[in-house]
C-alpha cells in the first residue's frame, strides 16, 4: 500500500493494521504545517525491513540494523510529506526515539545527512532513550513537524 489521503485532503494513512487498532492518522496538516506521526522500519505493506534479532526475553539483542531502520523511517517520512507537495528540506523539528542512545549516535550523522541530502540538515533535533517502542524489534521511531514553504527561508 502506499500513502494515502482516503479520509481527508487534510490527513494521510498507510492502510496499515495499527491505524485501525489505534485509530490514529500517519500524518495531518494545519494550515501549512504538517505533523507526522512517529514512524519506524516498515515498508509500505507494514512489513518490518531490517528487524532486530530478539534474545529469549523478546528483547532486541543486536543493534547494528540501526542505520538500516533509520533510512527507513526517513523513506516514510519523505512519502508521506510529498503527499502534501512537501519535502524533507520543510521539516522544522524532529524527534528521534532510541532504545539504545550508543547504537544510535553510530549512524544518526551519516543516516540523517544523507535523508535530508545535505551536511547540515536545517531542523531542530531532539534524541530520547526510551525502554520500549511500539514493534518489539523496532530500534528507532521517528515522529517531525513540517512547515510548507520552510525551505524558501
Amino acid at each position: 500500500m502506499a500513502a494515502s489521503r482516503p479520509v481527508s485532503e487534510k490527513t494521510a494513512y498507510w492502510g496499515v493494521p495499527w491505524e485501525e487498532n489505534y485509530g490514529y492518522p500517519q500524518a495531518r496538516q494545519v494550515g501549512n504545517e504538517i505533523y507526522i506521526s512517529g514512524q519506524f522500519n516498515h515498508d509500505e505493506d507494514g512489513n518490518q525491513v531490517a528487524p532486530a534479532p530478539l534474545s529469549s526475553e523478546g528483547k532486541p539483542s543486536d543493534f547494528s540494523v540501526m542505520g538500516e531502520q533509520m533510512s527507513t523511517a526517513y523513506d516514510n517520512i519523505a512519502k508521506l510529506l510529498a503527499l502534501y507537495g512537501a519535502t524533507l528540506e520543510d521539516v522544522v523539528e524532529e524527534t528521534l526515539y532510541v532504545l539504545d542512545m550508543d547504537a544510535a549516535f553510530e549512524v544518526v550523522g551519516k543516516v540523517r545527512k544523507a535523508a535530508f541530502g545535505c551536511e547540515r540538515p536545517q531542523c531542530a533535533s531532539n534524541i530520547i532513550g526510551v525502554s520500549r517502542l511500539a514493534q518489539r524489534s523496532q530500534l528507532i521511531e521517528i515522529a517531525c513537524k513540517a512547515v510548507i514553504g520552510a525551505r524558501a527561508d
